[in-house]
């Protein structure tokens, strides 16, 4: 993680509409929405790493019909980060939440959740060199259930690393749902773990 950020301070921008990680937060929350609405009936599970103040997961799960159905976990490194998303858990209802102050580096973290059927990799992209990019994603598959779903993010300046993420998910045996067009300054992206 980029080193000196205030992390806190950080996430103020989700509050200005016009900002472009507001804008992002609202792409992601469509992806989380989608593979939801496209998950098989049932109990899901899904595991959020460096999940921040959890706006995109909370903020869907408000709302989604299919919310009682998710069990999740988020994990921050942050204790004061996540404080603030076991809050907002708490007061959109969202029991079945659970944030855990942990390093989302740590497999153990997500114990007894994975393989889950929503991963959400979200501002871990940009932070990480790009040989952690990859390992990341390779662990996605120990993550990620069969027919599940990772939705990630990364910023689309150059040099635009995008492509070659949808690559390594490819290598991974991930079939693309969807991303973000070129001109944006963020990449949202939904892949598939094949069953």
């Amino acid at each position: 993680m980029s080193a000196g950020r205030d992390w806190a301070a950080w996430h103020d921008a989700y509050d200005r509409p016009d900002s472009p990680l507001a804008q992002r937060l609202l792409a992601v929350q469509a992806r989380i929405s989608q593979a939801l609405d496209q998950a098989p009936p049932g109990p899901l599970s899904a595991v959020s790493m460096c999940a921040g103040e959890g706006r995109d997961l909370i903020g869907v799960l408000r709302e989604h019909p299919r919310a009682r159905d998710v069990t999740a976990r988020l994990v921050e490194l942050d204790p004061g980060i996540a404080q603030v998303a076991r809050q907002s858990a708490l007061d959109a209802g969202l029991t079945q939440v659970e944030v855990v102050a942990g390093d989302a580096a740590q497999v153990s973290a997500y114990a007894g959740l994975v393989p889950a059927d929503l991963v959400l990799a979200c501002g871990v992209f940009g932070n990480i060199t790009d040989e952690d990019i990859a390992r990341t994603i390779r662990g996605c598959t120990g993550l990620c259930a069969a027919g599940g779903t990772v939705v990630w993010t990364r910023g689309r300046g150059e040099p635009d690393l995008v492509p070659q993420i949808c690559d390594w998910f490819a290598a991974e045996g991930f079939v693309l749902v969807g991303v973000s067009e070129p001109g944006t300054p963020w990449g949202v992206g939904a892949h598939r773990r094949s069953e």
